[in-house]
């Protein structure tokens, strides 16, 4: 199964007899599956299978807006009998109280309110007939949107899996570095036996105990490490698997990040420092990417 990105956009336009409209999707990153409808005044009837059909996605904040506007519907001309009559007896009022030429028709059908135009009336069977026409154009878009967050994901698939490379071979280097080996560890130990052992002040052999044990602890980062690995492996296996797995990959860039504090916790060495934060810096940028999957 291909992974998904949460971030794409789609349109779609139609008509179907007098009526036309567009369909625009929009995508973006969610922690859900978030549906922000918007539907011009007359056309409730598509939600509810608007939201049913939005449910083939698994995550995502997406915008769906729809616009319909009627094309080619002749418009229908009607005078206003009454507002018309009082026109009239306004006029012949006016016509012995005040010099001025009689009003003309087009004067007087100019009033306000004597023409009414209005536009033709709905038919029922067309209106239906336009609504599954719309929902057609709906799933059109939405398979258009699938189709840019499958082809996105496939980039971030490759990223990702470029970046779990980049953190496979930063913790081989880890594991082979020379402050890792016994006799480095024995070096260090011996340094700091010396050093506690040349303090002017009276010499405790339960805090030389203490200190070496201490000191061995800090250069054991075997146990970090093993899990940084199985971490890495069990996010190749779903990267493979496809589908919505953005969830589970950023629980596993969460316990990467957290390995890999650890151990640069613990290093007491140069070169294992130096590779704990490029780790840290290839795990964030991991987890920056994984944001983006359904």
């Amino acid at each position: 199964m291909a992974l998904l990105s949460m971030t794409g956009f789609a349109r779609t336009d139609g008509v179907c007899g007098t009526y036309a409209w567009g369909w625009e999707l929009k995508s973006l990153n969610g922690k859900g599956l978030e549906l922000r409808l918007r539907l011009p005044a007359g056309w409730d009837a598509v939600e509810v299978p608007v939201r049913a059909r939005a449910k083939a996605l698994a995550r995502g904040t997406v915008y769906a807006n729809l616009s319909v506007r009627r094309e080619g519907a002749a418009p229908s001309v009607r005078v206003n009998d009454q507002v018309l009559t009082a026109v009239l007896a306004a006029v012949r009022g006016l016509a012995g109280r005040i010099d001025a030429r009689p009003a003309s028709v087009d004067g007087i059908l100019g009033i306000k309110g004597v023409i009414e135009i209005s536009e033709q009336d709905e038919d029922e069977s067309e209106h239906r007939a336009a609504e599954q026409a719309i929902l057609a154009s709906f799933d059109a878009a939405l398979a258009a949107l699938l189709q840019m967050r499958q082809h996105e994901g496939a980039a971030l698939q490759r990223i990702l899996a470029q970046r779990l490379d980049e953190i496979a071979a930063l913790g081989a280097r880890a594991d082979a570095a020379p402050g890792r080996q016994p006799e480095a560890v024995r070096a260090r130990l011996a340094e700091q036996i010396a050093l506690l052992i040349d303090t002017p002040s009276r010499f405790d052999p339960d805090r030389l105990h203490q200190e070496a044990i201490l000191i061995a602890a800090k250069a054991e980062v075997r146990e970090e490490l093993d899990r940084l690995g199985a971490h890495v492996d069990q996010a190749r296996r779903l990267l493979a698997e496809g589908g919505p797995v953005g969830r589970r990959l950023d629980f596993l860039a969460q316990e990467l990040n957290r390995e890999v504090n650890t151990l640069c916790a613990k290093s007491n060495d140069v070169e294992l420092t130096t590779i704990g934060l490029e780790l840290k810096n290839v795990v964030e940028q991991f987890r920056e990417q994984v944001q983006n999957l359904e």
